[in-house]
């Protein structure tokens, strides 16, 4: 299964990923697919978050699930993920429900 995810390439207490597109079964930092966008968690570049939403729409017509993480930082870009969530965990039913009742 391809997966959206987060690798890091950040240095020690210094945290930086890239978005990525990979096979579900490679490592953290292994070979990936398509590197989509990176992200800063500290907020210390001009753009901490920047992802190619056509790219992303595009990965996940295709399948491509994302993890959690990436969820996250998807939806705060506002690109549609649509149905391409397999529905897993608890956090998972709390979206639906909070966006269910608004």
């Amino acid at each position: 299964m391809v997966k959206i995810r987060l690798m890091r390439i950040g240095s020690k207490k210094n945290p930086h990923y890239r978005v990525v597109v990979v096979d579900e079964r490679r490592k953290r930092t292994g070979g990936y697919i398509e590197s989509i966008g990176h992200y800063d968690p500290s907020k210390k570049t001009a753009e901490p978050l920047v992802i190619d939403a056509e790219r992303a729409t595009h990965w996940l017509s295709q399948g491509a699930q994302p993890t959690s993480t990436a969820l996250k930082l998807l939806e705060q870009l506002e690109i549609p993920v649509g149905k391409a969530i397999v529905k897993r965990g608890k956090n998972y039913r709390e979206r639906t429900a909070a966006a269910a009742q608004s």
